[in-house]
């Protein structure tokens, strides 16, 4: 059955970027760390079209489960890009230069309306005004049988408080940060977590939760 998931790396003080975000500094102060035991797998090089290069191994395993059937992504707009209020132009497409590496329909949540963006390598950018519901509802129908997959800290938290995520690999890298994106703030009370799977990678440790 299709699922809508999430895989995020946090530092043991529990946050997903470091302080002071910039369009210099993305991840914030610190932050890249956060995901340096992911850039030297295999299952990363190959969605960044590299394919034969790159590690295996059980974090190599997780990372590439997380990425199987994956059939669209939502987002928030801060993990789309550095620009806020109104769209100046359409000259900002994202992070990723010209061939993202998502090679599927990637959903923005924005308050300002902009059109679809299409990209090299199959990636569409969609840009979503009606909220987290719709977003995930749009990447649903655009995965048919595949899984939706959710980024950023702000638009994971409002899908947690939905209802609406099913599962989250969080892996936990042994770096404190001190500051900056907290994954699991402003969460109502009482969200029921089940703890499913450990699995201890050798430079990380991967905590797999289902929601209920």
């Amino acid at each position: 059955m299709p699922k809508v998931k999430a895989q995020i790396s946090i530092s043991l003080d529990g946050y997903m970027a470091g302080p002071n975000q910039s369009e210099e500094n993305p991840l914030g102060e610190g932050g890249e760390a956060l995901h340096e035991w992911a850039v030297k797998l295999a299952s990363f090089h190959e969605m960044h079209g590299r394919v034969g290069e790159g590690e295996r191994g059980v974090s190599d395993d997780v990372l590439r489960a997380t990425l199987d059937r994956l059939g669209a992504v939502v987002m928030g707009r801060n993990m789309f890009g550095p620009i806020r209020g109104p769209w100046p132009d359409e000259e900002w497409k994202g992070w990723w230069g010209e061939e993202p590496p998502f090679h599927c329909p990637v959903y923005v949540l924005t308050r300002y309306p902009r059109d679809p963006v299409q990209m090299d390598g199959g990636t569409s950018f969609h840009f979503v005004t009606e909220g987290i519901e719709t977003a995930i509802a749009e990447a649903k129908e655009a995965a048919d049988d595949q899984d939706v997959s959710v980024g950023g800290a702000s638009t994971l938290q409002q899908t947690i408080a939905a209802g609406l995520l099913d599962e989250i690999v969080v892996t936990q890298v042994p770096i404190l940060l001190g500051g900056g994106e907290r994954l699991f703030d402003r969460l109502p009370a009482g969200t029921k977590v089940e703890l499913a799977a450990v699995v201890e990678g050798p430079e990380a440790l991967h905590l797999t939760y289902r929601f209920g």
